[in-house]
């Protein structure tokens, strides 16, 4: 054709275009131009292909169209990629993978060159003509997520195993590819193809635990990604650690698993100012060391002290820290008023706060800042606006390790060198820092780049203020969080009556209820100085009524008070993960022991599981089933298949525990009734963890009829963590004893347990009594019987463990004979414990 004939050509393409799309003719003729500067045969056929693909699929041919500008900027050439563009024509519906074809394309030819380019084009057409959707998947993952630094190769490394997956099991491309792009990056390209085989294996056993795999939502392929991270894993040093801070801070710092996951960037050592979480791993030995060290510096130089707090949010116009539902401090509003720039002034007083407190820490630990210095000098600088922050806090660090900083350009940092400097003169200057600041924006998914290895965002968790230095105006700084009653609505003491001191603390909101009472009790197992005589039945203090409302039996009238008795969750946060370890040492012979028991009563024969969504083998049965209802027009579930799997008794348990203020008491074998509960309850939960059954750990405690404590430490869906073995180490007594609620409240909590058969097991030190049941034992006796004839009635079977000598005396009333057991001998209780929770599964 001559050159007329093809700029005429070209016209009458643009015509036709125009008579199918004006928008898409409008396009079009805005990309020719930049199209015809390769030439007007290249552009005739672009035209043509833009026309093609409009005509096959409009959102086809707006992409490549939009797209195209942008193609040619970054590849320099037209016709690869429109040849590419038009293979789409051999699928209806395939603009979605189009869509991401061309918004690739760009930063495929900048990352991996034309021959990467038409690889990788390759390879997504070729997925598109297994699996259309999959193509799309493919083509719309980010190039550079897809190559990281390996290029083509890394593409095809990442991509190849999943073309046996899908022939093989049929898996999507959408399944595979963003867990093997982690997987990738975490391990190395070489634990990619180890990874797929093993979830081809899982797959094949099940499809939804083998999609699960996949996508990395399973425990197991958690797991399996923790145990192969590299690194220094803290777990395996805890101890070591703990006695590197005990070694330098002269402090014991409860050290718990953090809730980072190899999917959540960088890892971090934080903190919620009683507390340090660390990470399962972190790079190196000394970067653990180092931001550990840091860490509880911000801890014990005073960065979540109250009084400083407080004067912080008064800085911004604020008198008081506001607390959260758990008392802690939430640290945005300090930085409300930057709006939009909020992350950089973040880390402008980050940097002066780990300068003040990383000076502390130079005083007291020899070659603390020569070690931090040399981890910042042998990091790579990152990339982006993070580059700046990170030269910032590497020269202050400089500034600081040497002998005599004298930098002029540093003197505004000098009064956080002073011993005196608080965090309130950080905050001071960060505000001056950043009114003359030339430091670039920052996005808050790079900030995590900003810091040196060892520091770590201070603000990253609400914060429980510390109290170190506030011991005379707010007492000995021990007082249970929990004790007080979260309650705006709380009525005042007006008669001034005394306040018993039996509870853990002073108990500052402890208010007398409106009987008239006279005369005094108690005894060892009730633990609470009471009156034996009231006016009235039992009436109780007149809260508004928050948590989870129960009734509650009265049998002076006969009937029930409807709403009557009010529980709330909570939280227990005095954790010892030192006590919890020293007691499984303790204990580990009478733990072995118990383990070889639980071994004989493992299931040793197989029993088929019907109607499950995969399985070994199909249902018969439900497969006709579903085939029929499939024919009739409904939309059957597929669970067609059988499984056989070991069979189990199908038994859940609860374990409910009396933490009342007099479990604090001496026992007669030495030490206190607590460390007793303590180990019991340990012992109970790794046996458990061996026997297999879902159960549940719970503690209870009371405050009159609305504020009744239900502590749940372990879930039936939850692990046996080391914070819920910290908890139990730390395990106190508090307030009083309404069992009849907490019954009610546990019985209600087996509507999550995955069991038909249902143990309770209650273990108490004493009857049940709270300050608001005006001396009259057996009030509260009766509503607990009828709370445990409730749950019989509910199909739970609750059995008492008592530790008091008088148990015999009302248990039977309550519980009925032979659901309960008085120990003689308290020491017995942690090797009986799970004893009796094996005999009563038989």
């Amino acid at each position: 054709m001559t050159q007329l004939e093809i700029l005429a050509a070209i016209q009458q393409e643009l015509v036709d275009l125009e008579q199918i799309s004006f928008v898409a003719h409008r396009d079009t003729r805005e990309a020719l131009d930049a199209i015809q500067s390769q030439g007007d045969e290249i552009a005739l056929e672009w035209v043509r292909a833009c026309k093609a693909l409009f005509q096959h699929d409009r959102d086809a041919g707006k992409a490549f169209i939009r797209g195209s500008r942008a193609a040619l900027e970054a590849g320099h050439t037209v016709l690869p990629w429109t040849h590419q563009a038009l293979c789409f024509l051999q699928w209806r519906g395939s603009w979605k993978a189009l869509d991401g074809f061309m918004e690739q394309l760009p930063d495929a030819y900048r990352i991996l060159g034309s021959t990467g380019e038409a690889r990788w084009a390759e390879l997504g057409i070729a997925w598109c003509g297994r699996h259309l959707e999959s193509g799309a998947t493919y083509f719309r993952c980010p190039v550079a997520e897809l190559a990281a630094t390996h290029g083509i190769a890394g593409v095809e490394e990442l991509v190849l195993p999943a073309e046996n997956l899908f022939s093989q099991r049929r898996l999507a491309l959408a399944t595979y590819l963003p867990g093997a792009i982690r997987v990738r990056n975490l391990l190395g390209v070489e634990a990619v193809q180890p990874w797929a085989k093993r979830g081809a294996d899982i797959l094949q056993a099940g499809r939804l635990r083998g999609e699960a795999f996949f996508k990395l939502e399973s425990e197991e392929s958690m797991a399996m990604l923790l145990e192969n991270l590299p690194g220094f894993r803290t777990p395996e040093h805890q101890r070591l650690l703990q006695l590197i801070l005990y070694a330098w801070f002269g402090e014991n710092f409860d050290l718990l698993d953090g809730n980072w996951s190899p999917d959540k960037g960088r890892a971090f050592v934080e903190t919620d100012g009683a507390a340090l979480y660390l990470p399962i791993a972190l790079p190196s030995r000394e970067e653990a060391i180092l931001a550990l060290l840091h860490a509880a510096g911000h801890l014990t130089f005073h960065s979540f002290e109250r009084r400083y707090i407080e004067a912080l949010f008064h800085e911004v116009g604020r008198e008081h820290p506001p607390l959260d539902a758990d008392k802690r401090i939430t640290w945005r509003p300090l930085f409300a008023a930057f709006g939009e720039d909020m992350t950089r002034f973040q880390l402008i007083f980050d940097l002066c706060e780990d300068l003040r407190v990383d000076t502390r820490i130079g005083v007291s630990v020899p070659n603390y800042l020569a070690r931090l210095l040399a981890a910042a000098e042998a990091a790579t600088l990152p990339a982006g606006a993070a580059a700046a922050y990170f030269e910032l806090a590497r020269q202050t660090l400089r500034w600081i390790a040497s002998d005599a900083p004298q930098q002029v350009e540093m003197e505004s940092w000098r009064p956080l060198l002073n011993e005196s400097a608080t965090i309130v003169d950080a905050f001071r200057i960060a505000n001056l820092l950043y009114a003359d600041t030339n430091l670039p924006p920052m996005t808050l998914a790079e900030r995590e780049h900003a810091y040196l290895p060892g520091r770590s965002p201070n603000a990253a968790r609400p914060v429980y203020p510390r109290r170190e230095l506030d011991h005379a105006e707010f007492g000995t700084g021990t007082e249970d969080q929990d004790d007080a009653v979260k309650n705006t609505e709380i009525k005042p003491n007006p008669e001034k009556r005394e306040i018993p001191k039996q509870a853990a603390g002073e108990d500052p909101d402890f208010d007398i209820p409106p009987e008239e009472t006279t005369g005094s009790g108690g005894r060892v197992g009730v633990g609470i100085p009471q009156p034996a005589h009231v006016t009235g039945h039992a009436r109780g203090a007149e809260y508004s009524e928050k948590g989870k409302p129960y009734a509650e039996w009265d049998y002076r009238d006969g009937r029930y008070k409807r709403n009557w008795a009010w529980v709330q969750e909570k939280e227990l946060t005095e954790l010892d993960a030192n006590e919890a370890t020293r007691l499984l040492t303790q204990y580990a012979p009478a733990l072995k022991r118990l383990k070889r028991a639980i071994q004989t009563q493992k299931p040793a024969r197989m029993a088929p599981l019907r109607r499950q969504f995969d399985g070994d083998e199909l249902d018969l049965e439900a497969a006709i089933g579903y085939i029929a209802e499939k024919r009739a027009g409904m939309s059957p579930k597929a669970n067609i298949y059988r499984q056989r799997v070991m069979q189990h008794r199908d038994t859940a348990v609860t374990l409910l525990a009396d933490i009342s203020t007099s479990i604090m008491q001496s026992s007669e074998g030495g030490g206190r009734v607590v460390d007793h509960i303590r180990a019991g309850m340990l012992l109970f939960a790794e046996s458990m963890e061996e026997v297999g059954d879902p159960y549940s750990l719970a503690g209870f405690a009371s405050k009159y009829r609305d504020n009744v404590s239900y502590y749940s430490i372990k879930g039936f869906d939850q692990r046996l963590t080391p914070h819920a073995r910290a908890v139990l180490g730390g395990l106190s007594g508090r307030l009083a004893t309404r069992m009849g609620a907490a019954i009610r409240h546990a019985v209600k909590g087996f509507d999550r347990a995955p069991s038909q058969r249902r143990l309770l097991l209650i273990l108490s030190d004493g009857r049940p009594a709270d300050y608001d049941d005006g001396g009259d034992e057996r009030y509260l006796h009766e509503d607990t019987r009828m709370a445990v004839k409730e749950a019989v009635d509910a199909g739970v079977h609750p059995f008492c463990i008592t530790l008091d000598a008088a148990g015999s005396q009302y248990l039977p009333q309550i519980f009925g004979p032979g659901h309960y057991v008085v120990l003689d001998h308290i020491n017995d209780l942690p090797k009986k414990l799970p004893e009796i929770y094996l005999r009563l599964r038989k």
